[in-house]
This record gives structure tokens, C-alpha cells and sequence, in this order.
């Protein structure tokens, strides 16, 4: 018996550490999303997707879900080639989706009858389809597609002569397909479009007869300020221009009646501090109107009320998101969210009403709930995380705020505790800024996997902070414009304030302090370790380091002259200010530096500079560079490895108290 005592006592701490928050066991998080309310509202559908690490596999293995009338969930795909984008047919018969199930790993669309069965097949094109909607008739779906890209890059690779214009892309068309076969046994599909454009959005009219489209001037990120709507005939001919103002006019959907067209425009102000709004204009041609000013001037998802008298949008509000209404005839908008905390996301609206969304706060993972605009208080519809760390304490999260440095704002930052966390005692600390600049943390779930795991940042023993300074979404436009020609600066004194304030109320330990950072949050770490030896190790994710060859080089050229003013050879010296790069020789903090090698929105290059620069001049550093990863990384594996990386290099050269 004592023995068998001590063989059981002998296992427990390696079932303890099985069982606590590390980056490895944070990759169990199932992530929630895709979806999508059926029109009688009794179907919710939507994806889950889990990481498969294999010893030849690292990506996220993606299937549909549905939840039934009865309360139960039914998995509606399977196998090991992800389905997503589920969307049912307007007559409650079908949910079609998007998957590459075949040999040649081209996405087709697919549909599936409700009460179950094998999944039909229903294009058979050459190229991705990269987004559809069902017409409301059920008898067509307009989707968007390239034309004849992907065999055309095989065939020229195959013969080496896959040379590469810069800046010239291939963009996406706008297809219909009939859901009646024809006489060779297909369904017939029609091409709409063939424009010098890149077709973004797709929006039916009530009679199934027209499709409202936007479109941009190249498929590449920077032509976004180019983005305007047209309609043509769901069966050929004419493309009509509807909306052609200068700057961004988005995502068209038809009123219930079809004689107006709500949308998302700029008004002819483009700007990478984004301030937008919502605006109608007439189906069949007219003057727009724009609508009343939401809080954050920056809507995301739009959707007409049943009756055509409102409009729902979503949008931040400093760290949550609601979903609100405005009048369609003018008017202030009305939040009808029903939470106070937390983020409502994903969200999907029948002309009934009813509303279908995925809730999470910090202390709790996202789930799917069903309500209706009239009640937006929501039924839980899954447990998706239910086998998940269930028996682990999850780590405390509150949100803060202070003061500004020059005291014109109050910044706000969400702060979570380490386990078992003891008041008055002081702990390590990891400062992390959020990309963007224009990004926003948000009181999203900390228990999900991430190149920043929160949860095991707290089981490290760290506070954890994350601040939403000055140019961040969620606060206004005033607000997230506040840094223009100020990168590093401003925003520099409202990061630090939060920092001041940790220290002050006995929390963190002034010698004890770590600093991370993506993209944005990159640079700013960079311009950090630039400005002040307070922090006694970094990590700078996909920096932005030098303004002048970002500019140069990124997928989006017009990005920095819009907070600046000027190109870099009309004003080097503002340049030269806002870049670390020009500031480099009195850094001495060791420094991380995280890159994906397919990053087109801040290229590696970036990254190198730091890293080369500080290794030259004696400081420690390492760089670590991942293939095929972009500007988000993609594949679990590489995920995880950052996430203990970033421990690691903390833990290595921080003097814990």
C-alpha cells in the first residue's frame, strides 16, 4: 500500500503541469467563428477550428457546426480538409460553405441539405471562390473569384518563366451560379463582371434580380481609399456605377424594399486613422445621405431592421463592442447590446430580427448565443470549451485607467494579475501595445492561444498590461487621430503612464519591467528601448523600425505619409525622429526580434535592421525567422513557439523580486 502511495504522489506533479496554463496546453483553445443565423431563425451554424500539430501537420483544422431547434449541436463536415463560411439558403433548405476537398486543393462551394446528407459540390472552377451570399430567391449564389490565376502561376512555374511585375495584380470578378442544372448535368455559371477592378463585397436586391457590388482599383492592400459600388443584373450585361466619391465607399445592402442602399463611405476623407460612417443612397441611382455620427466613427458590419426605419451596425466602444441602431431618416444612434462588459463579435441578422453572435470577456471563452434586436440579453447555445482547462483557476483581469502626461486624455489598459496574485506583494511585469495604430485591446478571453498567452504569462508570475494609448480605436476619432505626426511620442507618454501607475499603486516592481510588442506594437517597443533603459528585456514582434524603407517597401505606401503629412525625401528629419533605427545608439536592452519571412505588410526586412544593428553594437539580441508566415502567423506550431519564447527571454534576463 505505500508503495502504491508514493508511485501515485510520485505523478501528480506531472499532472499538475500537465494541466496548468503553458503556451503548448493554451493551443488546445478551440477558436469560435463563421457565424451564421438561418432566415427562420432556428439554425445557427458556425466553425471550430483546432489546431492539429502532427509530426507533418501545423495548421487549424476548421469544421461547420449547427445548432439545432432541439438544443443540441450537430457537426454538419467532416474529414481532414477544412470546411467554413457557412451560409443558409433564405428558404431554410440548405447551408452551403466553402472547402478544398479536392486533389487540386482549389476552394469550391458546397451545400448541404438541413436535415443532413452528403455535401453537393456546386462550382467546379479553376480558382478559389473567396467569399458568395445566397439570393433570396434560394436560386442563385454570386460569389468572387480570380479568373484562370492559379492554373496559369502552375503552368508558368512549371516552365520557369514565373517572373513577377511589381504591382501587378490579379483581381477577383464577380460570378453568379444557377442552382438549376443544365443539360450536362452542371450548374450553370455566369461571369458579371470584367473590370480593370478587384471586386470586394456582394449585396442581392429583394427581387433577386440585381447584385449591388463594391470593388477596388487592384486587389492590393493600399488601393483601399479606391473602393467604390456598382450594380449590374444577376443574369449579364451592363455594370452600372451607383457610388463613385473619392475615397472608400463599402459594403452595399439593399433595404428591405429595395429602393435604397445602405453602405459605409468616408465621405471623401480617406485616412489611415479611419473615420467612416454609414450613408444610404437610391437603388437606382441618386444623391447619397449620410447618416448620424456613431461614436467611434469607425462602423463595422451593417444590416437593415425588418421594417427599413433603422440600420444595426457594431463598432468598439473603448474595450468592448455593441451592436447599435441608427435611423434610417437621421438620428442619433442607440446602443442596443445588452452586456456591460465583454465583446459581442461575429454576428449575424435575419430580416426577422433574430441575432446569433459569439460573446466572451476576459474570464470567460467564447460561445455562441442566440437573441433577438428587441432583446439582446442572449441564450447560450454551446460549451464549446467545456473539456478546456476546466479545472484551472483562471488568472484575474480588470481594466485601469489614468491620466495622460499632458492631461488631455484619460488611457485605458487592461491589467491582468498573476495566480494566486497577493496584494501589496510586487511582480515582474510585461508591457504589451497593441498593432495598428488604430488597434484596441479589447476584454477578449485570456485563456486563448496566442504568440501572446496571456494565462501563461500569469502563471509565470507577471502582471500583465495592456494599454490602449492615444491613436487607438474604441475612444473616438479625436481620439485615435491624436497621434498624427507624433508617432513615438505622445503615445510614448500614455504607455508609460500606465507603467507610472502599476508601480505607484505597489503593484509591479520598477526593476522588474519586460516590454512586447506587434507590428506597430513592434515599433513602438523599438522606439522604447530608444528612449529608456527602464526595461530589462524586449521583444519586438514584426517591427516597424525605420520609416523610410517601410515606406518603400510595405504593401501599403500611403500608410505613413497619412499620419505624417509627407513623403520621407520631403521631410527626412521627422523621419529619421519617428524611427528607432535613427535613434539606435542608445538602446541597451536585450532584444528579441520576431519575424515571419512572408510578411508584405511590414517585411522582414524591418526586423533585420534592429537585430543587425543592435548585434553590431554589443547588445544581446537574437532573431528568430519563421517560413511562409505573413504579418499574422497562421501555423500553430510556430504560435506556440513564440509564445515560450517570449517567457523564456523574459524569464532569462529579468531580475524578479
Amino acid at each position: 500500500m505505500k508503495t502504491f502511495r508514493l508511485l501515485i504522489l510520485s505523478f501528480l506533479p506531472l499532472f499538475a503541469l500537465a494541466q496548468s496554463w503553458t503556451p503548448a496546453n493554451m493551443m488546445k483553445y478551440k477558436r469560435v467563428g463563421g457565424v451564421a443565423i438561418s432566415a427562420d431563425g432556428k439554425y445557427v451554424a458556425y466553425t471550430v477550428s483546432d489546431a492539429r500539430m502532427t509530426e507533418d501537420k501545423s495548421d487549424f483544422l476548421t469544421h461547420i457546426w449547427v445548432a439545432m431547434p432541439d438544443g443540441s449541436n450537430t457537426q454538419y463536415t467532416f474529414g481532414d480538409k477544412s470546411c467554413s463560411n457557412p451560409e443558409f439558403s433564405p428558404d431554410n433548405q440548405y447551408l452551403a460553405f466553402t472547402s478544398a476537398r479536392g486533389e487540386d486543393e482549389v476552394t469550391q462551394l458546397y451545400r448541404v441539405r438541413l436535415t443532413g446528407g452528403e455535401a453537393e459540390q456546386i462550382t467546379e472552377g479553376k480558382d478559389n471562390v473567396m467569399g458568395y451570399t445566397w439570393s433570396p430567391d434560394s436560386k442563385h449564389i454570386a460569389f468572387r473569384m480570380l479568373d484562370g490565376v492559379k492554373e496559369r502561376k502552375k503552368k508558368e512555374g512549371k516552365e520557369k518563366t514565373d517572373w513577377q511585375v511589381v504591382d501587378n495584380f490579379d483581381n477577383a470578378q464577380l460570378y453568379v451560379v444557377s442552382l438549376t442544372k443544365n443539360d450536362e448535368g452542371q450548374y450553370p455559371v455566369t461571369k458579371l463582371t470584367d473590370g480593370d477592378y478587384h471586386v470586394n463585397e456582394i449585396g442581392w436586391s429583394p427581387d433577386s434580380k440585381t447584385i449591388a457590388f463594391s470593388h477596388q482599383k487592384g486587389s492590393w492592400a493600399n488601393a483601399w481609399p479606391t473602393t467604390d459600388i456598382s450594380t449590374v443584373s444577376a443574369t449579364g450585361g451592363n455594370v452600372k456605377t451607383l457610388v463613385s466619391n473619392k475615397g472608400l465607399d463599402a459594403s452595399p445592402i439593399y433595404s428591405p424594399d429595395g429602393k435604397w442602399i445602405a453602405f459605409i463611405t468616408d465621405n471623401g476623407n480617406p485616412t489611415w486613422s479611419f473615420r467612416s460612417m454609414v450613408a444610404i443612397v437610391p437603388s437606382m441611382g441618386g444623391t447619397m445621405k449620410t447618416l448620424g455620427t456613431t461614436f467611434d466613427e469607425q462602423p463595422n458590419q451593417i444590416w437593415w431592421s425588418a421594417d427599413g426605419k433603422s440600420i444595426y451596425f457594431d463598432e468598439s466602444y473603448h474595450t468592448t463592442n455593441h451592436l447599435y441602431s441608427l435611423p434610417a431618416d437621421g438620428g442619433k444612434p442607440k446602443k442596443i447590446s445588452a452586456h456591460t462588459k465583454g465583446n459581442i463579435t461575429n454576428m449575424s441578422i435575419n430580416k426577422r430580427g433574430d441575432v446569433a453572435y459569439i460573446y466572451q470577456n476576459a474570464e470567460q471563452p467564447g460561445d455562441v448565443y442566440l437573441a433577438t434586436v428587441a432583446n439582446m440579453t442572449g441564450k447560450k447555445l454551446t460549451s464549446i470549451h467545456q473539456q478546456y482547462m476546466v479545472n484551472q483557476p483562471l488568472a484575474k483581469s480588470e481594466v485601469i485607467s489614468w491620466k495622460s502626461k499632458d492631461n488631455k486624455y484619460t488611457i485605458e489598459g487592461i491589467v491582468t494579475y498573476p495566480h494566486n496574485y497577493q496584494k501589496g506583494k510586487k511582480y515582474p511585469m510585461i508591457l504589451r501595445i497593441h498593432g495598428g495604430p488604430a488597434g484596441v485591446f479589447q476584454e477578449n478571453y485570456t485563456g486563448q492561444s496566442s504568440v501572446y498567452p496571456t494565462q501563461a504569462f500569469a502563471a509565470s508570475g507577471y502582471v500583465a498590461l495592456h494599454t490602449n494609448p492615444r491613436g487607438s480605436s474604441g475612444y473616438g476619432f479625436e481620439f485615435r487621430d491624436a497621434n498624427h505626426k507624433d508617432w513615438g511620442f505622445g503615445d510614448y507618454d500614455d504607455i508609460m503612464g500606465g507603467v507610472d501607475k502599476l508601480i505607484t499603486d505597489g503593484v509591479v516592481h520598477p526593476d522588474s519591467l519586460t516590454v512586447t510588442g506587434w507590428s506597430y506594437g513592434g515599433y513602438m517597443t523599438s522606439m522604447i528601448i530608444t528612449k529608456t533603459n527602464r526595461f530589462k528585456a524586449a521583444m519586438a514582434g514584426a517591427p516597424v523600425t525605420n520609416l523610410m524603407s517601410f515606406n518603400g517597401t510595405a504593401d501599403i505606401p500611403d500608410f505613413i505619409p497619412s499620419y505624417f503629412e509627407k513623403e520621407f525625401w520631403d521631410d527626412p528629419d521627422t523621419y529619421a525622429k519617428h524611427s528607432a533605427m535613427f535613434n539606435i545608439k542608445n538602446a541597451q536592452t536585450p532584444t528579441l526580434v520576431i519575424h515571419g519571412l512572408n510578411d508584405d505588410r511590414v517585411p522582414p526586412e524591418q526586423g533585420f535592421q534592429l537585430y543587425r544593428v543592435l548585434k553590431e553594437r554589443g547588445i544581446l539580441t537574437e532573431m528568430v525567422a519563421y517560413p511562409r508566415q505573413p504579418h499574422g502567423f497562421r501555423e500553430p506550431k510556430f504560435i506556440q513557439d513564440v509564445g515560450e519564447r517570449v517567457i523564456s527571454w523574459f524569464d532569462q534576463y529579468l531580475k524578479k523580486p
